[in-house]
């Protein structure tokens, strides 16, 4: 999405060629994002914008609404767009920052490791920098560049620009300063409370924003999804009170305002967290991803046509297109990030047992057996990924003579297509390792253990977001679909006993539910691609290909469920 929004900007700036101000947030966005637009081509794209949907949604004129109400829907959704042009760069930013601190963790214990086999902080730092590639790594080397020749470490800069954002870098930073100069017996002390303080901030960070999010996410259930799903029941009848309402006013709340609503909420809620573990990166263009897009199109099309077909016999046919949209959109996300979701399960399940390999690779050095042996005895002991990965290492070391670094790393390395940042980064440990011999094998040991603690600290955060955000996936997935089409089976069953709009008139035409049934039946669609993609970036983080592949899996199970609650509520009420 960012690289369409970059691209629009120059053009949408065009529009609007007068003298714009900035905002000093925005000049700090566009810098940690590292574009080169500068903050008023931002503002004037914002306002080109602005001018651009207020003619464009010109033909709101032609639906017959007074012409100043017209014109008041029309200025506030050119207001929004260039508010949300503007909000953008903050945005992104905000939630760029959250997964970079994610691999905060994983840096520190990096440098911990690394000055356990090495107690050089200058090497241990630029280590932790060229074994990641994440945006956190790439901020830490350029900290390293421009510190060079000074009296400062690249790394205390590096804390100090973050320490606003997560300050238990910098309380972590300083105690691996003190570390190199600590005398032997008090120096694994202090590297071991340097990691400890890292995991206790982000402990302690993520309990409190699990806190803070509670009441904002019930209300967000409560109020901005099933109130209004239960209030369409009250549709037919809501001209008792005097209030005309027709289909037209009815789709645009539930399909612009209400979700709109909602994307603002998921908004506030993501750029509130302070870390987001990343996933892997993993995309369709990995070797082992072998299904073509096409395959998902070609099906998704083929089942909505029964889709559609299978509404006649069941007495709804006008929600044939939800049926058809439902099947076909949800099918082909469910078809499309299937395989991306099958191999990047398949990264995680070499992830993790990792600790277990390490601790046996770290014992059997400790037993002064060399790492290269070591990685072929963790293989055979080992199941599953991760011995596997073990012993194709050890193999291709004996086969082709390859070293540690080689083996895992290299070009006919077996972790080439895992793109696992820690399996990795733990390989790049191994071969340092392999160079220190036995006295390394204690701290492979160690590293086992510090590498379990962040995979513990990741679970337990998982555990505790997912009870707050289970609840939104199984509204949009079935709880909403039910509730909607109870709704709209007692809406229907209401207008069949005569309740009319307009004042009850007896030359009132009566509601027309189809339409209105048709619209609640978008708003289902909506709300698995809403609600999905919040649930999971609360939890995971950003995670694309499984974003897709649960909102298309949301959207397959709550299509048929609206349609099949919608006739068999009919058949009961």
């Amino acid at each position: 999405m960012a690289g369409y929004f970059r691209t629009a900007i120059p053009l949408l700036a065009t529009l609007y060629p007068w003298e714009v101000d900035t905002s000093e947030d925005l000049l700090e966005a566009i810098e940690y994002l590292r574009w080169s637009e500068s903050p008023e081509t931002v503002v004037r794209a914002g306002f080109g914008a602005g001018i651009a949907v207020f003619f464009l949604s010109a033909p709101l004129l032609l639906l017959g609404f007074p012409m100043p109400a017209i014109f008041a829907v029309m200025l506030a959704l050119s207001a929004a767009t260039i508010h949300v042009v503007h909000s953008l760069p903050p945005i992104m930013a905000a939630v760029h920052r959250t997964e970079a601190l994610g691999q905060a963790p994983n840096l520190i214990g990096r440098i911990v490791l690394r000055m356990k086999i090495e107690p050089s902080l200058e090497s241990a730092v630029r280590f932790a920098a060229n074994t990641g590639e994440q945006p956190l790594y790439g901020h830490l080397e350029d900290h390293i560049e421009r510190s060079v020749g000074s009296p400062r470490s690249g790394l205390l800069t590096f804390a100090n620009e973050w320490a606003e954002h997560f300050p238990s870098v910098q309380r972590s930073a300083h105690l691996l300063n003190t570390a190199q100069d600590a005398s032997p017996d008090k120096r694994d002390e202090t590297l071991d409370r340097a990691l400890e303080a890292m995991l206790t901030g982000t402990r302690d960070e993520m309990a409190e924003f699990i806190e803070s999010i509670r009441r904002p996410t019930t209300a967000l259930y409560a109020f901005g999804i099933m109130l209004p799903l239960a209030l369409v029941a009250l549709m037919p009848a809501i001209s008792i009170a005097g209030v005309s309402v027709t289909v037209e006013v009815f789709a645009i709340v539930y399909l612009l305002v209400l979700p709109g609503i909602v994307v603002v909420a998921a908004v506030w809620l993501l750029t509130r967290r302070p870390v987001a573990f990343p996933p892997p990166d993993l995309t369709r263009a990995h070797p082992d991803v072998d299904r073509h897009w096409s395959v998902g199109v070609g099906l998704a099309v083929f089942a909505a046509v029964p889709a559609y077909a299978v509404t006649i016999p069941l007495g709804v046919p006008y929600l044939g297109p939800i049926a058809a949209l439902g099947i076909g959109l949800g099918l082909f996300l469910y078809l499309h990030y299937e395989p991306v979701v099958e191999v990047r399960d398949s990264v995680r399940d070499v992830e993790r047992h990792l600790t277990d390999a390490l601790y046996t690779v770290g014992r059997q050095v400790d037993d002064n057996e060399a790492v290269e042996s070591a990685i072929a005895t963790a293989g055979d002991r080992l199941t599953g990924r991760t011995g596997d990965i073990f012993e194709k290492a050890a193999g291709r070391q004996h086969r082709l003579h390859l070293t540690v670094k080689q083996a895992f790393l290299g070009r006919y390395g077996v972790l080439q297509d895992v793109p696992s940042a820690r399996a990795r980064a733990t390989a790049a440990l191994l071969a340092i390792a392999a160079e220190e011999g036995q006295p390394a094998g204690e701290t492979i040991v160690s590293m086992s253990k510090h590498i379990e603690e962040l995979q513990e600290v990741e679970k337990k955060t998982q555990r505790d977001l997912a009870q707050v955000t289970a609840t939104l996936q199984n509204t949009a997935m079935i709880f909403g679909p039910v509730v909607a089409g109870a709704t709209v089976a007692l809406a229907n069953a209401m207008v069949s006993q005569g309740v009319t709009f307009a004042n009850l008139s007896a030359d009132a035409a009566k509601l027309s539910v189809e339409p209105l049934a048709v619209v609640v039946g978008l708003y289902i669609v909506i709300l698995s691609l809403l609600l999905q993609p919040l649930s999971i970036g609360l939890r995971n983080g950003l995670d694309a290909p499984l974003i897709g592949f649960e909102t298309g899996k949301s959207i397959l199970v709550a299509t048929p469920i609206y349609v099949l609650t919608v006739v068999l509520a009919g058949l009961i009420i």
